[in-house]
């Protein structure tokens, strides 16, 4: 169940007792924001480890101050009670599923995890853009690769999702891995 949280303290606590925790925060009756409301709903399955909350900030107002957050919709992450990330605006069912954990692991019909779904954001000339593909083909990953110098619209996804404008930037089933981060890519992929 997606619980509405009343305070900073409240979200301390909340985010103490899981491995995974995520806080929408909203404002009722923005359009933005019930977009945001209705994936997260949609998407949500309750887990042992994973926590959802909500926030309205018109009646919340002590929380989007901690995490210099200044607009909503925003979802807030943390992993084992440490805050993580910012994810800002509204993003359809599949991406919060992803980012949930709901398909990250799932299984096939063989029986073994099906691989998350990756995108990796490069340009040309990186190097290290490079160096990813060359990773992900020595370990049999499929990806979908965006050009950002030649796409403005993904572009400024990227930066909105990481906060970052470099490259490389890979999104592995919904988290964001800036640069090339093998320890976080390896166990976001399931290797080694």
């Amino acid at each position: 169940m997606i619980k509405e949280v009343k305070s900073h303290d409240e979200l301390l606590t909340e985010v103490q007792s899981v491995k995974k925790a995520y806080l929408m925060l909203h404002k009722k009756g923005s359009e933005l924001s019930e977009c945001a409301m209705k994936s997260i709903h949609d998407a949500y399955k309750e887990g042992k480890d994973l926590k959802v909350m909500t926030a309205d900030v018109t009646t919340v107002r002590d929380i989007h101050l901690n995490y210099e957050v200044s607009t909503v919709p925003s979802m807030l992450s943390f992993e084992e009670g440490e805050f993580k990330n910012v994810i800002k605006g509204c993003m359809n069912t599949d991406y919060y599923r992803s980012l949930f954990g709901n398909v990250i692991f799932s299984v096939g019909d063989d029986g073994k995890p099906k691989q998350p779904r990756v995108v990796l954001y490069s340009t040309p000339t990186c190097s290290w853009c490079r160096t990813i593909k060359t990773y992900f083909g020595k370990n049999n990953i499929k990806f979908r690769e965006i050009d950002v110098s030649k796409d403005e619209k993904a572009a400024a996804d990227m930066v909105r999702k990481s906060g970052q404008q470099g490259v490389p930037q890979t999104e592995i089933g919904g988290q964001i891995v800036v640069g090339f981060d093998q320890n976080k890519i390896d166990r976001l992929l399931g290797l080694k």
